[in-house]
């Protein structure tokens, strides 16, 4: 009887339901409203697509409406892309007979790829609306604007077969392309200029004898998986001026940086790929410069020789943020630095490995990424599987520095190479907690009993003592303040007169980068 009763009931619900009759949409003669009455899609460059943005619609009344069209004002002609509530319409620009029910809503997602030409010559803005017809004659519109930017666009050639440029790496082809002095586009590509910017796809090589010089104000971006190659005997230049205008401190800055410019991509890690230096590269200075979101900002792989006098890459007033690998790696690399800031990186902020001789004045190594395997600092001499495996350490030394950050030991060093590993820590803040006391009797962090190695160390033991307060970490500004507990704490032996923001430092000197200065309001 309790089966029977069951089955009674499933068949009235079916009977139920089969009766019921579909939704009857009436043809719209209702007001909609929308979640904005103009939607802004980020700036863009010529020919890029762009991000996906979203409108909402609502239907606020009380009845089931079939909205008779929806189009781009522009029609089958314009740039924008819409897609209505997962439909893509005609060719994602018109929709007829779009069924919304009462008290309901939907979703527009629009995007654009445009060019330059197709913009006001003015101010170069391409702009188009949203119209939603109803039975009556005057549409309801939406705004859509976007700024594009024309740049010098830099790419491997594709050949008659179907085939693209590459780069002999090693046993490997990559995807990349030799710069042209004679260029029919783009001109001279070894002189990068503030005119436009750049945007590079694959990676771009400076062979052997030539050298790539990048003017103050050069705007460099790069596509996914794509960076610069200096080539045996080749030189990179770049030659950003110290800022002059506190309004716009970033205007004779060169900056490297991913090539979206939606601010949703500013600081997201590992957006392209890295500025490579190969063994062999020499005379290479980089001066004023931002490099950013990149897997590794800076990465080496060999030196021209240890024994010369200068260093193959010189650093000075450069940043780095936002690297999901490493700010700089460097394989037995030549590296002299003087204000260099590096922040957040998914390994470490500089990793000088398998030998090689280093050397940082006034530098601040922060390293604030979200896991417990990060530092700030890292040191070795050797390469498991390398031929050889180990390198000396001709030095890694370290004058007036900050090595911070928000794990416990934010300096690692690992000596298990055959070769000397020679590091030297002078008026330094480093964060490193003994924890259980581990490393007490590791003879590599003596930082009280080994002059040769550590002299004048500050150490933060803890999230409070030492802290240097910088002004805002998950914005890249390790500035200091006149309360800073680093201020006047460093070594006048190695003072630079002036900071990476072109302040006057007094002495004796703050560590770090920045000369300590009141925080803005």
């Amino acid at each position: 009887m309790r089966h029977y009763l069951i089955l009674c009931f499933v068949i009235a619900a079916l009977s139920l339901t089969s009766c019921r009759k579909d939704f009857e949409f009436q043809p719209s003669n209702v007001t909609l409203e929308f979640s904005r009455d103009t939607v802004y899609l980020d700036t863009v460059f010529t020919n890029i697509g762009s991000s996906t943005y979203t409108l909402k619609v609502y239907n606020r009344s009380n009845r089931d409406i079939s909205i008779p069209t929806i189009k781009l004002g522009k029609g089958m002609d314009s740039r924008y892309r819409i897609m209505v509530d997962g439909m893509v319409g005609d060719n994602n620009r018109i929709f007829n007979n779009v069924e919304l029910l009462a008290k309901d809503s939907m979703y527009i997602f629009i995007e654009t790829t445009a060019n330059i030409a197709d913009a006001h010559p003015d101010d170069f803005l391409y702009t188009d609306d949203i119209e939603f017809y109803n039975v009556h004659s005057t549409p309801q519109k939406v705004a859509l604007v976007t700024l594009i930017k024309d740049a010098y666009f830099l790419y491997p050639q594709r050949f008659d077969d179907g085939t693209f440029e590459t780069l002999p790496i090693g046993d490997q082809e990559i995807y990349g392309f030799i710069l042209d002095e004679n260029d029919p586009i783009n001109g001279n590509e070894y002189v990068w200029g503030n005119t436009k910017p750049y945007v590079i796809y694959g990676y771009a090589a400076v062979p052997a004898n030539k050298t790539l010089t990048v003017l103050p104000g050069a705007r460099i971006h790069f596509h996914a998986e794509s960076g610069l190659i200096i080539g045996n005997q080749g030189s990179l230049k770049v030659l950003g001026d110290d800022p002059v205008d506190p309004n716009n401190p970033l205007a004779q800055q060169v900056i490297f940086q991913g090539d979206r410019l939606e601010p949703l991509y500013q600081n997201i890690p590992g957006q392209w790929g890295t500025i490579w230096f190969t063994l062999g590269s020499k005379n290479n200075e980089l001066r004023n410069c931002i490099i950013k979101n990149a897997t590794v900002g800076i990465f080496v792989t060999g030196n021209s020789g240890l024994q010369q006098p200068q260093a193959d890459i010189q650093l000075r007033n450069v940043q780095i943020y936002s690297s999901s690998a490493s700010g700089i790696l460097a394989r037995n690399g030549y590296i002299t630095g003087e204000n260099v800031v590096i922040n957040r990186a998914g390994q470490f902020c500089f990793a000088g490995t398998y030998g090689g001789s280093y050397e940082f004045v006034h530098s601040t190594f922060n390293n604030n990424w979200q896991s417990s395997r990060q530092a700030s600092v890292y040191l070795d001499n050797f390469i498991q599987g390398a031929q050889p495996e180990s390198q000396p350490m001709v030095k890694a030394d370290f004058h007036n520095c900050i090595i911070y950050g928000s794990n416990q030991l934010q300096m690692v060093i690992d000596n298990r190479g055959s070769e000397p590993l020679n590091y030297y820590f002078n008026h330094c803040l480093i964060r490193f907690n003994n924890v259980n006391n581990q490393f007490t009797n590791n003879p590599l962090y003596q930082f009280a009993s080994n002059p040769t190695r550590y002299n004048q160390i500050y150490l933060a033991t803890n999230s409070v003592q030492f802290n240097p307060n910088f002004l805002s970490v998950n914005n890249n500004r390790l500035m200091i303040n006149e309360d800073a507990p680093v201020v006047g704490l460093g070594d006048p032996a190695y003072f630079i007169n002036r900071d990476i923001v072109n302040r006057n430092r007094t002495s004796p000197p703050d560590l770090g980068a920045y000369q300590n200065h009141p925080f803005p309001e």
